[in-house]
């Protein structure tokens, strides 16, 4: 029987380190950091515009000063968990009271407030070090508190169940580990793994000068030690006005994309793919044709923008470097300095009346709430499109404003204007997307042409290549070889970690290329996918340009010693390395950082099992159960380790929990419950079983074997007889069908059908001297008996 292990790619991790920015620190010394008061004494005017900006208050303090400026009510009872929490505001302090009815639970200290442009959500210390999210925050817009891990909850629509909310305790909500270095300045988390305690230091609340230009410590001293008429030489920070467009995107996507960081530090200026990776349309959390579902931070539809490709158009170009609008005046402004026509005819183009009001944003850019009631505008920039929302259920600028009307209403009036087929290519990929996500492969051939055209959106080429990845045919592999070339670095990057596991000569070359790649995104994945072939197939010269990569590899997985999911993939590295104790260790580790993480624990199940320890492989394999009843992994490797043992009904129980919880996609179960029920005689369900996983694996010669063999117990020898001729046509080098057919005619007295089918057998390229051997002393015995 199989057993089966979890390996997401790096990329996966972003799902569940949604908040995970990374600290930026500089080698050289803390105290190369000066503050933002160093700057106000030459740069009093900027300084007066930043520390009232989104990112000057960033992060606040409770105290006084707080309080009598931002005048927050006290809250009335709010219900989360089943008990009941409340806010009050004192003279300088902040207290939160938790209450089972009329009893008082425990009392919080609030010492910190982050954001209050859309919402304010507020951190209590907790043990170990951390700071946590309390389970209330105020919306700044309605005017009122609100449930936050609540308010987090996603809904994927009708075909999809809804996500569930997260205790207000759990580590999602950790400053510490979550939103920490997008709301100060130079953090350092001070984690000790063996303790699991934190010392988080930080210079200065809010995002400072010095996030974006640099240790500023040269700068001063420079500018002080300067005599009258004298000319400086050099500024001593990083000057961002010299930042080319990719600079500038690069520089704002660490705390603007839903990402996950390769290195453990990043400084402006420096290549965005070197230091992280990037989350695109593979998750739920974007609909299929691009629209951000959740709280995504902006980047992966940035990418997307057609703006940005065809222009200088950069994140600094709308937006100061405080994160102010620099046309809240005038909306429209930066895109008639390339759209000037529009102005010419704006009714013709917007299809509404000038007194209606509409810029530029209106339609291209339409503030939406996500999850925890923050407002985002689109910044994809594409046109409304009402069809996406009838297809996929993405929201649309049309029925934003025109809310009391259908999408039905709002496609019409599209499709009859004159360019009314603009949705048309961008419906096409998303029906890929939403394909691919749920592992429908019938329109494969197209995924591919979109992955090899030149004209396809990046993110939209990448999202495919890393579906692929549930892709189970290898013939993926010349798609991904050739993605290997792109310009993209994401692309690339992809397309080394989708060559996993496929073992031929190509995709090693391929591979080893990669490897040398100039960005560290794309070595790190090309070393994660080559590991997996025998050392013994390289040269010493190749050995030494994997060297390098894995040593990239393996600090990649230690950037972050407080996150779970970078124990986890170490632990991917030293089982693919054959080192299963090291592989346990981390994986444990994963799961004890983390212990709702079932991954960690699916794993190390597989490897308990392949040590002997099958009562460590049940229970960990059980834990995942207690979490999550349906999941399909779970149920599966339990299902497998049960059978192994003998254990014949509980292990049946746990693969129908698999099979049912994919029932078109789960052959490995649906196989191994055929073999169960047909022995204890229920040949039917054995054969509706093989069924289920031939489906499923069409092309795998094994499973339709299977099906021919229990059709054949179950007296459906027609049956067995075609699905054998079907297998003996698409996989002739499989003599094992060849064998079973000949064996059904001769039963039936049909010796000349069983000859004709070994004659043609020994006409099959590329079998072996041994089966043609055997095949013609078959054909021999054959003809001496006719």
């Amino acid at each position: 029987m199989i057993r089966k292990f979890i390996k997401p790619a790096l990329f996966a991790i972003a799902v569940i380190s949604i908040f995970s920015c990374k600290t930026r620190t500089k080698t050289n010394g803390e105290n190369d950091y000066a503050g933002s008061e160093s700057c106000r004494e030459c740069h009093e005017n900027f300084y007066q515009l930043w520390e009232p900006s989104y990112h000057g208050q960033a992060m606040m303090p409770i105290n006084a000063a707080f309080i009598a400026k931002h005048q927050l009510p006290n809250s009335k009872p709010i219900d989360v968990e089943g008990h009941l929490f409340t806010v009050e505001f004192l003279d300088s302090t902040m207290v939160m009271y938790e209450r089972n009815g009329d009893r008082l639970i425990e009392t919080y200290d609030v010492l910190w407030a982050m954001g209050g442009h859309n919402v304010y959500c507020f951190l209590t210390p907790f043990e170990k070090g951390k700071l946590q999210n309390i389970p209330l925050a105020y919306d700044a817009n309605r005017k009122e508190w609100f449930n936050y891990p609540e308010a987090g909850i996603r809904h994927f629509g009708d075909e999809y169940p809804d996500d569930e909310a997260l205790p207000w305790k759990d580590a999602m909500f950790a400053f510490n580990t979550g939103c920490y270095s997008c709301h100060i300045s130079q953090l350092s988390t001070n984690f000790d793994l063996a303790s699991e305690t934190y010392h988080t230091t930080w210079r200065e609340a809010g995002i400072n000068c010095e996030t974006c230009h640099g240790p500023g410590g040269d700068h001063v001293r420079i500018f002080k030690d300067l005599k009258e008429g004298e000319e400086a030489k050099e500024l001593g920070l990083i000057s961002t006005s010299v930042f080319t467009q990719e600079q500038h995107n690069d520089a704002c996507a660490p705390c603007h994309a839903k990402m996950t960081p390769i290195t453990p530090s990043y400084m402006p200026g420096d290549k965005y793919f070197d230091n992280y990776n990037i989350t695109t349309l593979e998750d739920r959390d974007f609909y299929a044709d691009g629209r951000s579902l959740g709280e995504n931070y902006t980047m992966t539809e940035w990418m997307m923008n057609p703006c940005v490709d065809e222009s200088q158009l950069h994140c600094v170009t709308c937006h100061t470097s405080s994160g102010r609008d620099r046309n809240k005046d005038n909306p429209d402004q930066s895109c008639l300095q390339c759209h000037n026509n529009r102005n010419e005819d704006l009714e013709t183009h917007t299809g509404h009346p000038a007194e209606a009001g509409l810029t530029c944003l209106s339609c291209h850019m339409p503030k939406r709430e996500f999850v925890g009631r923050f407002l985002r505008s689109d910044h994809s920039f594409r046109p409304p499109m009402p069809e996406a929302t009838i297809k996929f259920g993405s929201p649309n600028a049309c029925n934003q404003c025109h809310s009391d009307k259908s999408p039905q209403w709002a496609n019409e009036i599209v499709k009859a204007r004159p360019n009314g087929n603009y949705q048309d290519e961008t419906l096409k990929w998303a029906q890929l997307i939403k394909e691919a996500r749920d592992n429908e492969w019938k329109n494969v051939d197209k995924m591919f042409a979109y992955i090899r055209n030149p004209k396809t959106d990046d993110v939209v080429a990448n999202s495919l290549i890393r579906l692929l990845g549930n892709y189970p045919d290898a013939s993926k592999a010349g798609v991904l070889i050739e993605a290997l070339n792109n310009q993209s670095e994401l692309i690339r990057s992809s397309a080394a970690y989708g060559l996993s596991g496929i073992f031929t000569d190509d995709a090693k070359n391929a591979l080893l290329q990669a490897c040398q790649d100039e960005i560290r995104l794309v070595r790190i994945q090309a070393a994660n996918a080559i590991l997996m072939f025998p050392e013994d197939t390289f040269t010493a010269e190749q050995k030494t340009i994997i060297d390098k990569a894995e040593q990239e590899y393996v600090a990649s997985m230690t950037a972050r010693t407080d996150n779970w999911s970078n124990h986890y993939n170490l632990g991917l590295y030293h089982q693919n390395k054959g080192d299963a104790q090291a592989a346990l260790n981390s994986y444990e580790t994963a799961a004890r950082l983390y212990p709702e993480s079932l991954m960690p624990l699916i794993n190390s199940s597989v490897l308990y099992s392949y040590v002997g320890n099958n009562q460590k492989a049940e229970e960990n394999l059980k834990r995942v159960l207690e979490y999550d009843a349906d999941n399909e992994a779970a149920n599966l490797n339990l299902g497998l380790l049960l059978a192994e043992q003998g254990r014949l009904d509980e292990a049946e129980k746990a693969l129908s929990a698999a099979v049912n919880a994919n029932p078109g996609n789960q052959p490995v179960a649906a196989k191994n419950l055929s073999v169960i029920v047909a022995q204890r005689g229920d040949l039917a369900a054995a054969v509706k079983y093989a069924s289920l996983a031939y489906k499923a694996r069409p092309n795998d010669p094994d499973y339709a074997y299977t099906l021919a063999y229990y059709q054949s117990q179950n007296g459906q020898t027609s049956a067995a007889k075609k699905t054998l001729q079907q297998i003996i046509k698409s996989n002739p080098g499989y003599l094992t069908a060849t064998s079973f057919l000949a064996d059904i005619y001769l039963r039936e007295g049909n010796k000349n059908m069983a000859l004709k089918l070994y004659k043609d057998a020994l006409k099959v390229e590329g079998i072996s001297a041994q089966d043609r051997a055997a095949l013609q002393q078959s054909i021999t015995m054959l003809q001496q008996s006719m």
